[in-house]
């Protein structure tokens, strides 16, 4: 059995909700937008509940190394799983996606800004009191996750176009935004950032990650260190994205760039072939070198330097 001093956390799975979509669903009225937003926070619920009632039919022989060998418990052949996923030994997860795109569309303001700020501070919060309100009714550590959405970014953000068609600003994009980070084309500094986004780590206790996208800052060291040392002294979580790229053709081991096609070259000898380049860029919480769909190709396209190499 689970020795009783053993603390390994077991996620049973993630379930986002659309945040834009809700904004949208509106029509821009707050009543209506709260209305919806638990509509959508009780239909991830269920999701959820449907998903561990399965899990609780589970023994350990579906993954022995996993839950009998150790690696997250060790249980006898045939046993059930099912107390592991109750007494905050395990985590469900109620991921969250485009608090910016959201709080925009009912605003008229980023939340850079304090009034687009105080709505996204509100809805983080009312996100936590339901996860908080699930975990006592059921004794599932349920939390708040800032869904990374390497590829459903293109996803939700194709199903918005199809609901409501083209609304300048919301709907425009192929791509919506990370959890609560400020929107990628937003001019913002490196540590205000930061700081802003600290403020929605806390509240998002499931998992966050932060990051500022740098040009290269091999000659500026410095930078590099107080920029780490930000982050220690003021984030549970960042990152700097830089890049790291290579031309097969030519040997360019500088930046490789996109067209006005978001088509990949090498700006040393003009390569489009994907396979004779090897081109690195951090999605979210993930650096990917396997290129990626259209519409994260665009969110990349369009990120906003945080931090420059001087």
């Amino acid at each position: 059995m689970l020795h009783s001093n053993m603390r390994i956390l077991v996620n049973v799975g993630v379930v986002t909700i659309n945040l834009p979509d809700i904004a949208l669903s509106s029509g821009r009225d707050l009543k209506k937008f709260w209305e919806i937003f638990n509509e959508r926070c009780e239909l991830c619920h269920k999701a959820h509940k449907v998903r561990i009632g399965r899990l609780e039919n589970t023994t350990s022989d579906v993954a022995p190394i996993l839950w009998q060998y150790g690696a997250y418990a060790r249980l006898q052949k045939g046993e059930s799983i099912a107390p592991l996923i109750h007494g905050g030994y395990a985590t469900a997860s109620l991921g969250y996606a485009g608090i910016y795109e959201c709080v925009k569309y009912m605003t008229g303001h980023s939340h850079t800004e304090p009034e687009g700020y105080e709505l996204a501070i509100e809805i983080m919060q009312r996100l936590n009191d339901y996860c908080n309100k699930w975990k006592e009714e059921e004794d599932i550590d349920y939390s708040l996750y800032g869904t990374p959405l390497e590829s459903t970014t293109y996803k939700f953000a194709k199903c918005l176009k199809e609901r409501f068609g083209t609304i300048d600003g919301e709907s425009t994009k192929n791509y919506i935004t990370n959890s609560y980070h400020v929107h990628v084309t937003e001019p913002i500094g490196a540590f205000e950032k930061l700081a802003l986004e600290a403020d929605f780590q806390k509240l998002s206790p499931g998992g966050v990650i932060s990051y500022v996208e740098c040009a290269n800052l091999q000659d500026n060291i410095p930078a590099v260190l107080a920029l780490i040392k930000f982050i220690y002294d003021n984030t549970m979580y960042a990152e700097l994205n830089t890049k790291s790229d290579y031309c097969q053709v030519c040997g360019y081991d500088g930046e490789i760039l996109l067209d006005e096609e978001n088509q990949w070259y090498c700006p040393n000898c003009g390569n489009k072939d994907q396979h004779k380049m090897n081109v690195a860029r951090r999605t979210c919480g993930y650096i990917g070198n396997h290129f990626w769909n259209f519409g994260r190709t665009e969110e990349i396209s369009e990120r906003y330097v945080h931090l420059g190499g001087n």
